[in-house]
């Protein structure tokens, strides 16, 4: 027998499918634009979707943009 909470599980992240998603290399790729727009003062989450939507999804890739972030605030780039 399923367990019910892995069946759910496996439920909601088809429910969250997208038409079109990226991918870890797509997203670490885009990565340097994406932070530079947030630091202009841009909406980098509206100006790629599909970024945010993967940082939002992925771990590890949302720990690679706040290691980024953090370190072109701390040198005074931001």
């Amino acid at each position: 027998m399923i367990d019910e909470g892995i069946f759910k599980a496996v439920l909601q992240e088809i429910a969250e499918t997208r038409d079109r998603e990226i991918g870890c290399d797509e997203c670490f790729e885009e990565l340097d634009r994406f932070v530079t727009i947030q630091l202009s003062g841009l909406d980098a989450a509206r100006a790629m979707p599909l970024v945010q939507e993967h940082l939002h999804l992925c771990g590890e890739c949302r720990e690679e943009f706040e290691a980024l972030l953090a370190a072109l605030r701390a040198t005074g780039e931001a």
